[in-house]
């Protein structure tokens, strides 16, 4: 099976912004003597998604022409659709040692040298309008703003020349067997015959409704590949460990190993919801993804943002913008009445039938060492997360 079988990556060209090993010594070298920036938990990730290809077409930070745009019209500067800007912000100390024209050497927290930049253009850190376009407020209790208002005043934009994404301590810890670049997955899909896949995007745990739009996904798809994000969250959301064991643990007793996948995405999490289910679509578009699940309330946080808004905004989209077809789901939920899976569209509302579970209910349950309810979540998973929440209350205590 051809390439061409499978959707192309957005704007037509997957990027790799990785470097060979002969040009990784030169680098190594040529580091000693540049400017130096210690990159964020996001940061690093970002620089992850740039350089497998996951943010295709950027091969860099965003310079300001293109933050502008996107933050303004969800378009880069040339007219492509990428939703939310990917910046390299610093403070001005650092600024103050950096030149336009000039390179950066790109460190990881612990020391590791990840990459050397070009430091194509420094401008201003417009947080108002990346808060205003992108998270449509400006609280900073909205865990994504508060990350922005963090950042540093100035703004680094120009590409990226990467030596490795994942310091070597922590290869083992970064599931690697999971860890597939999108030309690893485009590679798998063929290798299946899949010509069309379905991406399910996650950040918890899979529950039954989540069970029930993979599998009404995978029904109308080649294969399924389930891709969770382990990059950085939020405190309090489950740990991408406990998680992941959930995911094999699903897949192992509930899905069909033929036709199901999965793979990590290591992105970091804005909560911005409507714009980052665009920003989701595009990146499962790179991955080789035809169809991308978009459920209540994608990638939000809080009260910010409609229960469907995150599905509506892709009516904004014009035809040709993108590749992927999202697939919009209602709100699904136990029916007692129909001994089921049900969504408005599929079953009428009968007071009391449904069973619906708040994450916060359902850690409420964990915490007190209680089951949460077979109509929620599979036995199986519970046990892994009951284990979790048990180990956590022994250390806490």
């Amino acid at each position: 099976m051809s390439a061409a079988s499978l959707v192309p990556p957005h704007g037509g060209t997957l990027v790799n912004r990785i470097v060979s090993k002969a040009q990784a010594a030169v680098l190594h070298e040529e580091a000693a003597s540049l400017p130096r920036i210690e990159l964020s938990n996001k940061q690093a990730c970002d620089l992850e998604m740039i350089a497998i290809g996951a943010f295709s077409p950027l091969t860099g930070y965003c310079c300001k022409a293109d933050f502008e745009s996107i933050c303004k019209s969800m378009r880069l500067a040339n007219g492509s659709v990428f939703p939310i800007p990917v910046t390299l912000a610093v403070e001005c100390d650092v600024k103050a040692t950096l030149a336009e024209g000039g390179r950066a050497a790109l460190y990881h927290a612990d020391g590791t040298l990840l990459a050397v930049m070009d430091v194509t253009e420094i401008y201003s850190h417009d947080r108002d309008i990346e808060m205003d376009g992108v998270f449509r407020t400006t609280d900073d209790a909205h865990p994504g703003v508060k990350a922005v208002m963090d950042e540093g005043d100035w703004c680094v934009g120009g590409d990226i020349h990467v030596i490795t994404v994942t310091p070597e301590h922590d290869a083992v810890e970064q599931f690697p067997e999971y860890r597939l670049t999108p030309a690893q997955t485009r590679e798998a899909f063929e290798a299946k015959g899949w010509k069309t896949v379905a991406a399910f995007q996650t950040r918890n745990p899979i529950h039954r409704a989540h069970e029930y739009l993979c599998k009404c996904a995978t029904e109308i798809c080649d294969g399924l590949l389930i891709h969770p994000l382990v990059g950085e969250t939020k405190p309090g959301d489950i740990p991408a460990d406990v998680r992941m064991k959930c995911y094999e643990t699903i897949i192992e007793h509930y899905f069909v190993s033929d036709y199901t996948m999965l793979s990590v995405m290591p992105a970091a999490m804005r909560y911005a919801g409507p714009r980052e289910a665009v920003l989701h679509a595009v990146v499962r578009q790179n991955y080789g993804v035809s169809h991308f699940i978009v459920g209540r309330d994608h990638a939000g946080v809080g009260d910010y943002y409609g229960t469907y808004d995150a599905q509506e905004i892709f009516n904004e989209l014009n035809d040709g913008d993108l590749a992927v077809i999202p697939l919009k789901f209602e709100h699904a939920a136990w029916s007692n009445k129909a001994q089921g899976m049900v969504s408005a569209k599929t079953f009428p509302k009968i007071k009391g039938d449904q069973i619906f579970l708040s994450g916060t209910k359902v850690r409420e349950l964990l915490d007190e060492g209680q089951r949460p309810p077979a109509e929620f979540s599979r036995p199986e998973v519970a046990d892994v997360l009951i284990d979790w929440a048990t180990a956590e209350a022994t250390v806490a205590g």
